[in-house]
């Protein structure tokens, strides 16, 4: 049985270069690094054939070994299997929990790790597990073009599509309406599932849906999109990266349209 180690430092992962010039995660019974008194190694679920997974940070990057190269989690989607990168999220995942729950948020005694993804208060018996942000994503159709947007947060040119988290006491359905009408001011019927998709930056479920235009003008909420426009699938702009679940939302209108 293997050791998969999903090494991080400040959001970069540690690769392993093999000879024929391709990436995978370091393996090995004992760490690939030297680690510290303080290192807090977490235990993760298995991969699917049953490697053990660990995970742990370390306070600099490695710089002096040319086995190992340290990779954004986002552009390691570029050199690892699909099933490597997913768990490379849920460790980045746990590692930003693990950070930020040293303290009960009762009694502010030091937390103590109760199982592998709860920790338990020895003080007065407060127990956290990790927390998922869940936000919807849609793609709006209207005959043959579909609504894209650029949100100010993006880094880059690309537009998306409408997304927002969802509320307290709220519907993913609900949710969906609420953040059309208030980014857009569109109105939108005949909602379908398109599927989920974790996205560890830093601890979020992605859901994704389309929709069909009913009436509405575009009034952009300027605070969050600097632009939107209808866009057919001769005209489009520059469009998300493949990792996304926005751009496996496009690809299957792209292949249907």
């Amino acid at each position: 049985m293997k050791h998969l180690w999903f090494i991080f430092c400040k959001g970069d992962l540690m690769l392993e270069k093999l000879p024929n010039g391709s990436f995978s995660i370091p393996e090995g019974n004992q760490p690939p690094i030297a680690t510290k008194d303080w290192t807090h190694v977490l235990n993760v679920s298995p991969m699917d054939n049953g490697d053990e997974v660990k995970t742990f940070l370390i306070d600099e990057p490695v710089t002096d070994n040319p086995r190992y190269e340290m990779y954004g989690l986002r552009k390691s989607f570029y050199h690892l299997s699909t099933d490597l990168y997913l768990k490379a999220g849920k460790c980045h995942e746990l590692i930003y929990w693990d950070q930020n729950t040293k303290y009960c948020g009762v009694c502010g005694f030091p937390m103590k790790m109760h199982t592998d993804i709860s920790k338990r208060c020895p003080n007065c018996g407060k127990e956290v597990w990790p927390t998922v942000a869940t936000a919807i994503i849609v793609l709006i159709h209207r005959d043959d073009k579909v609504l894209l947007v650029h949100a100010r947060n993006f880094k880059g040119n690309f537009y998306g599509l409408v997304a927002g988290f969802v509320e307290t006491g709220e519907t993913l359905e609900e949710a969906v309406h609420r953040e059309v009408m208030e980014e857009t001011g569109l109105t939108i019927t005949n909602l379908r599932y398109f599927g989920s998709q974790p996205w560890p930056y830093p601890s979020g479920l992605m859901v994704g849906f389309t929709a069909d235009y009913v009436s509405g003008d575009i009034h952009l909420q300027r605070e969050e999109l600097s632009r939107g426009a209808w866009f057919t699938k001769d005209n489009l702009p520059e469009i998300p990266e493949k990792l996304s679940i926005a751009r496996q939302i496009l690809d299957d209108w792209l292949a249907k349209a």
